[in-house]
């Protein structure tokens, strides 16, 4: 099957109202492209520097189609780079890094620039994101980080990403994506001005299905579209 075919196959089988970022990791701007021409809104990306080489070289109009999502780690020293090239940015970790991004939105051109509080769920020491194992209270340290997050002028917090355990088996992408979801509904609940709990980005190529069924509205798809990568 063809990337547009993959892609208009998971469209179709999934919720409507479900969201898929396509991940673009490593792919090509034809690959890009065509994805995009195939119906895709939301395209990710995991570096800055591969997102900045892929708007300037997919056509004009394609790129201005879709919203571009930074899904991998951000660094502050690529905050300025990143800020002009994603429309949302989804792995944001800490309030140090949400106080990086907020001073320097202005320069970027934009007014603020929407987030989500990344959650490494599985607590996994080679990922990044917020590790539960790390917090006595994890709820109690999220509701604040969160109230802290409302504070800053040019932040919107828009939602929660996660992406369970490497290689977890589906019971534990199933416990992984309800304490997540559990952890979204508590922050929507707090109702901050400034805050908006929309999205709930979880799941990708072999767990997408299960974080569907345990609440998720956004998931980020690469392989099951684009097929296995040849350049890792």
């Amino acid at each position: 099957m063809t990337i547009s075919e993959n892609y208009q196959k998971i469209r179709e089988e999934i919720p409507s109202e479900v969201r898929i970022v396509v991940a673009t990791k490593g792919r090509t701007p034809a690959e890009i492209e065509e994805v995009i021409e195939a119906g895709a809104t939301d395209i990710g990306q995991n570096y800055v520097q591969e997102a900045e080489a892929a708007k300037k070289a997919v056509r004009g109009d394609l790129a201005q189609r879709v919203s571009w999502h930074m899904i991998g780690p951000l660094q502050k020293n690529k905050i300025n780079k990143a800020l002009p090239l994603f429309d949302i940015i989804q792995t944001v970790d800490s309030l140090e890094l949400a106080k990086e991004i907020d001073k320097r939105i202005i320069k970027s051109g934009k007014e603020f620039i929407p987030i989500l509080l990344e959650i490494n769920i599985g607590s996994e020491k080679s990922k990044y994101g917020i590790k539960p194992d790390e917090h006595e209270r994890l709820e109690e340290y999220l509701q604040q980080l969160a109230y802290d997050i409302a504070q800053l002028a040019h932040i919107r917090l828009v939602g929660l990403m996660t992406m369970g355990a490497f290689g977890a088996n589906p019971e534990q992408y199933r416990q992984d994506f309800y304490r997540a979801k559990n952890i979204f509904d508590l922050l929507a609940k707090m109702r901050l001005k400034q805050v908006d709990m929309k999205y709930l980005s979880m799941g990708m190529t072999d767990s997408y299905h299960i974080a569907i069924e345990e609440g998720a509205n956004v998931v980020r798809i690469g392989t099951a579209i684009f097929g296995p990568r040849k350049n890792v």
